[in-house]
């Protein structure tokens, strides 16, 4: 008899939800809804940077396939950002612009990492780059990190899950989830450590833009030698719908990368690149700035009521509710909160981290969030 073709082992074994199994339970409840487990945004894109903004007359061509590298103006205006923001001497062949970091993060651990090598991550983690890591047949390792109160004890915990295997070690500053801020020192230690021990430094700066206390540590700055720095227009701008990212390290690296991006996505949208020059060109600063205040305000009001310290950076809280789970464990918890119409991400999407919750400050307006804020603090007892 013939066999049935087999699917790949690394990926049969991934989950295809994310953030939460009861998000289409959501969709069909009565009343007001709170979906605050995935991060996004409520804002549109600064006026003029808007889908609705461009038309083929003034750019021909929007509607085919742009450079695969990137298109010129945009890849410019990005050298000039981020020599600005970093510091660091970049050049446009150290540029590749991705479906998003998660294109960007995808062509990194594609061109980087051989099947069977580990990526140490540290955690929690955004929940895609484990998947990231296990579809191009890597092994993701998490590196638990709440709980160090020094740069000493986050290498040692480093350490201790080195292995032969090990070729890159992942880090997101501002933390998703957690929204902590590593401090300079802590970077400069993981960029220490991958140079001695000959590991590539997998930076995720997607929430650069985005610190409200302490200051943002770009890992390239301390090791450009050996770090691959990813970026993306969905966080920095309101614009996770056009699929646009880019990625900046060694020109050597960057070119093995561009093999990959061909060969899965081949060019990021030619339209999002159009808009991603005029952002940076354009209202880019003066955006983030007015949303950070706003996503600030949020935050700390939402931290405040639930008892939990206030966010650093990025757009999420991430809450330890260990002491309000039964029998049913975290699942349990997750269905009282969708019986009141509020959905949150389950820590274990993070890393290990099977008594935590996730919850984005920003996905809906404020006084939506708040008063899904106010539903979980009712859960909590608060």
């Amino acid at each position: 008899m013939p066999h049935h073709p087999r699917y790949a082992p690394s990926v049969s074994g991934m989950s295809s939800s994310l953030y939460s199994a009861l998000a289409e339970r959501l969709a069909s409840r009565s009343g007001e809804v709170y979906p605050l487990h995935v991060g996004d945004t409520w804002m549109e894109p600064p006026e003029g940077c808007r889908m609705e903004d461009f038309r083929v007359a003034e750019h021909p061509g929007m509607h085919r396939y742009a450079p695969v590298q990137g298109m010129p103006g945009l890849l410019e205006a990005i050298v000039e950002r981020v020599r600005a923001k970093t510091g660091v001497a970049t050049e446009r062949s150290q540029v590749l612009v991705t479906t998003g970091a998660t294109g960007a993060l995808g062509a990194i651990i594609g061109g980087l990492v051989a099947p069977g090598e580990e990526v140490l991550i540290l955690a929690p983690y955004w929940p895609l780059i484990s998947g990231i890591v296990t579809a191009f047949h890597g092994r993701p390792v998490p590196v638990p990190f709440l709980d160090c109160e020094s740069p000493e004890a986050l290498v040692a915990a480093v350490r201790e899950r080195l292995t032969e295997r090990g070729v890159a070690l992942y880090l997101n500053t501002p933390n998703n989830p957690s929204g902590r801020v590593l401090p300079r020192a802590w970077v400069e230690a993981l960029a220490e450590l991958a140079r001695r021990e000959g590991l590539w430094l997998l930076s995720d700066e997607v929430y650069e833009d985005y610190v409200y206390e302490g200051e943002h540590t770009y890992a390239r700055a301390l090791a450009p030698e050996r770090t691959l720095s990813s970026y993306s227009f969905s966080k920095a701008y309101g614009m996770a719908g056009n699929r646009c990212g880019y990625v900046v390290g060694p020109e050597e690296a960057v070119a093995q990368l561009r093999k990959v991006s061909t060969h899965s996505f081949y060019s990021a949208p030619t339209a999002a690149q159009l808009a991603g020059e005029r952002v940076l060109r354009g209202p880019g600063d003066a955006w983030v700035a007015m949303a950070s205040a706003r996503y600030l305000d949020t935050g700390r009001k939402a931290a405040a009521r639930l008892g939990v310290a206030p966010p650093q950076g990025s757009t999420f809280l991430f809450l330890d509710v260990s002491a309000h789970l039964d029998e049913k464990g975290l699942p349990g918890f997750l269905e009282r909160c969708v019986e009141r119409n509020l959905l949150v991400s389950p820590g274990p999407s993070f890393g290990p981290f099977p008594h935590h919750i996730r919850l984005c400050f920003t996905c809906s307006p404020p006084e939506v969030v708040l008063r899904g804020v106010e539903v979980l603090a009712g859960l909590l007892g608060r």
